[in-house]
């Protein structure tokens, strides 16, 4: 593709997330949320990918058909979104930061509500060069505070 037929490609940032469940239970109670998101045209899932961390610390990816033995119940409705985009790197990576016992969910999405936005940014000439995210758990902190003061 040529740099102007890139300029045309509408494509928000892509990012990505990891949850971790702990106590090795996924529940997929957060999923129905995650599916009005797809479906509401706010983000594109680009791949999805589950992991598990034994409690000695051996780390495997986990199939999507076998959610349903690890209590993960509509989980399974994942396997659809899984790419292969994440590969075996990316799984080690996230065994990394799992906790022992734990299982953790690793999704990869476009904010295709920025794109319009992302487009006419490179149409005119403009590149990002910094972003980041504040934790929630850290706003949380700060507005609680607030309200003692």
């Amino acid at each position: 593709m040529t740099e102007t037929a890139l300029d045309d490609v509408q494509l928000g940032p892509i990012d990505y997330l990891v949850i971790e469940y702990a106590n090795g239970q996924p529940t997929g109670e957060a999923l129905p949320h995650l599916l009005d998101l797809v479906e509401s045209g706010t983000i594109r899932l680009l791949d999805a990918a589950i992991v598990a961390k034994s409690a000695d610390g051996e780390v495997s990816a986990v199939d999507m058909a076998q959610l349903a033995e690890l209590g993960g119940g509509e989980l399974g409705l994942l396997e659809g979104a899984a790419t292969g985009m994440l590969d075996e790197e990316d799984i080690a990576q996230t065994g990394d930061i799992l906790s022992p016992g734990a299982v953790g969910a690793i999704l990869v999405y476009e904010n295709t509500w920025a794109a319009p936005f992302a487009t006419a940014v490179r149409k005119a000439g403009g590149q990002l060069i910094a972003n980041g995210r504040i934790p929630i758990n850290a706003i949380i902190a700060a507005l609680e505070a607030q309200e003692e003061n």
